[in-house]
This record gives C-alpha cells, structure tokens and sequence, in this order.
C-alpha cells in the first residue's frame, strides 16, 4: 500500500517542494540518493538526507517484524524476553577471554561498539568476525553471512585470506576430533572461495553516503536472508571530518544508532560499530575516551574499549555494560599463544594470529 507524503513528518516546506517535484507518496522516493533529491527539489544535501531518513524509518516501522523480535505495542512477559535473550545466538572471536566476557561471543540482536586507539586491533577484530560469522551450526556458529562497510579503507583481504585460512584449518582439526559425519559434510561448503563471497564490502566516502547505504540496507537484507553480521568501520572516521555542525552531527547519529538497533531486532543480526579515540582534558590530566561525545556513547548496547599496556607491551579490553566495567588484562589465557612481534603482542588464539 502507498503512503501519501502528506502523513510523514517533515517539515512543511521540504513537503511543498517535494509535492511541487511531482514526488506524492513514499515509494517514488526509496531508492532516490541524497544528492539526486538535492537537485530535484531545490533543497541542501542535508536537508534531503534528513528526509530520505525520515521516510525510510517510518516505512521500515511498517514492516513486518522479525518472529524473534516483539512488535511494538505487543504485551509480552520477562519470561518471554529472557528466553529470547537465550535463544538468541553468538558470534564467537576464537578468543576465550573476550567470548567469556561477551557471554558466549558477539550477541545476534544487539548493538556492540569497538573503542580504540589507531593500531589496536579493531579492523582486524571485525574482519575475524566477518569469516566467524559463516562457521557452520555444528562447529558452535551461526552459519550466517556479513556486510562489510568500510569509511577509512582499511579492509585488506589479504589478510582476510590469511584469517580465513586458518579458520578452515582450526576446524578441519576439531572435525578430526568428532566422529559425526555433519561436521566433514559442513567442511565441504567451508571453503576459502565460500567465504570470501559471503562478505558483502561496500565502500562509502563521506557520512553521506555511509547514511545513504545503512538507509538503504534493508532492502539488501530482505535479498540476503542469511546475513547475521553488519559492521561499520568505523562510525567515527566520516563524521569527525567533514561536518563542523555539531548538532546536526547529534542528529544524523542518532537516527544512524535508531536505524543500527531496528537492523539488528527486526533482521536478527548483530551490528558492529568500531570508534576512534580522542583526548580528553579533565583537572590537569589528559584521558583517551571514545569519539563521538557522550550522546554517543548510549546509543551501542556493548562498548568493548581496546587500549595498549605499556608496560607489557600487551592490550587490555574493557567492556562497558549498565552498571557493569569488566576488564581483560593483557595475560595469557587458555589455548592462547602471543605474537612473535612484541608491539602486536594481543593474545588472540591461533585463528587471529
């Protein structure tokens, strides 16, 4: 059913010029980019970006929910919400101590943040994740698929190669453990070329079209049902360099983070955020704390901070939860082994190293 623009919420001059374009319900503008609606209507890029979002948030709002998902109004009990909560799935890293402290791995339905300094190991945390996500149901995974969204250019699938390379190694010597004939029929679709072409990259240059394709995701999703994983790296990068308005920055992350969360419930999947580091100053001291300000920082459920120890040349993790600081210090762990290069000496276990 067609949506007349007259029942969405924009203001009413953007509406009046858009009714003038000729543009009369919803549909005419869900695959229309900023940039063209900018042109045709006489309006800014911003002014057309806040509205494409608009129109697409409240189209999305129509849709049908995810089965694992409450619909909005419906009654249900807390009994109901733990057993979702149970059901709901991981994402394992291969590392002990961040799957522990995750509970089990990156959770399906939910928001995580990855903090930390440049060098630290974010991007190499989310391309980990990206070959994870397909490990196969009887391996413990979740046999999904990914998107990959990158504003710095930091994506190397050389070295995703190498990841999953030893991802397929370390299961073929679990499968080599188990008698079962459904892990050696899961290896045969694992394979290196299967991987690679379930990670979906998409480059965006600027917060325009990072906003543009995250609006536009839902339907790659309704053509991907498979996709359980979607990461942003990084959130910070586009909108710490070209927008010098802070309150509209607020505003196009916040719908960002609404769009991120609504992904996430309705397309049972997880969503990944990597954040970059800025300095602040408080009595007489100088602290790193993520990017983005404070607003910012409620808008992830999960906000996992990397930071180097100097003394040890390690990194330690600190995951932030309501109410809740738990932190993972740079020492060995179980079935972990440290990198021969001393300055990159994160103890991940064999699959990262």
């Amino acid at each position: 059913m067609q949506r007349d623009l007259v029942s969405f919420p924009l203001s009413p001059a953007v509406r009046v010029k858009l009714v003038s374009a000729g543009f009369q319900n919803a549909e005419e503008l869900l695959e229309v980019k900023p940039s063209e609606l900018s042109k045709e209507v006489g309006i800014s890029k911003e002014e057309a970006l806040e509205t494409l979002q608009i129109i697409r948030r409240e189209c999305l709002t129509n849709k049908p929910k995810y089965a694992g998902a409450p619909e909005s109004g419906r009654k249900c009990t807390a009994l109901e919400l733990l057993e979702q909560e149970q059901t709901q799935g991981f994402i394992i890293t291969f590392c002990s101590a961040l799957d522990n402290i995750l509970g089990g791995g990156v959770p399906l339905m939910k928001t995580t943040e990855i903090c930390g300094a440049p060098g630290v190991g974010k991007t190499q945390l989310c391309m980990q994740l990206a070959i994870d996500v397909q490990i196969p149901e009887c391996f413990g995974g979740v046999a999904g698929e990914a998107v990959f969204i990158d504003t710095e250019g930091s994506f190397m699938v050389d070295r995703v190669v190498d990841l999953a390379t030893a991802c397929i190694q370390h299961l073929h010597l679990i499968a080599g453990t188990h008698m079962e004939e459904e892990h050696q029929r899961a290896l045969k679709d694992f394979t290196l070329e299967n991987i690679l072409s379930h990670i979906y990259y998409f480059r965006c240059h600027d917060y325009t079209e990072l906003l543009a394709q995250v609006y536009l995701l839902p339907d790659f999703l309704s053509g991907h049902s498979k996709v359980r994983l979607v990461i942003v790296d990084s959130i910070a990068f586009p909108f710490r360099h070209d927008i010098d308005d802070l309150s509209l920055r607020t505003r196009l992350l916040n719908g960002l983070a609404q769009q991120m969360i609504s992904l996430a419930n309705n397309h049972r999947l997880a969503v990944i955020l990597t954040n970059q580091m800025t300095t602040k100053i408080d009595k007489n001291q100088a602290l790193l704390v993520p990017a983005l300000g404070e607003s910012w920082g409620h808008a992830a459920t999960i906000r996992l901070i990397f930071q180097w120890d100097r003394m040890q040349s390690l990194r330690d993790l600190e995951m932030l939860l309501p109410q809740k600081v738990h932190r993972v210090p740079g020492k060995g762990h179980e079935n972990q082994r440290k990198n021969s290069n001393p300055k990159t000496n994160l103890q991940y276990t064999n699959i990262l190293m």
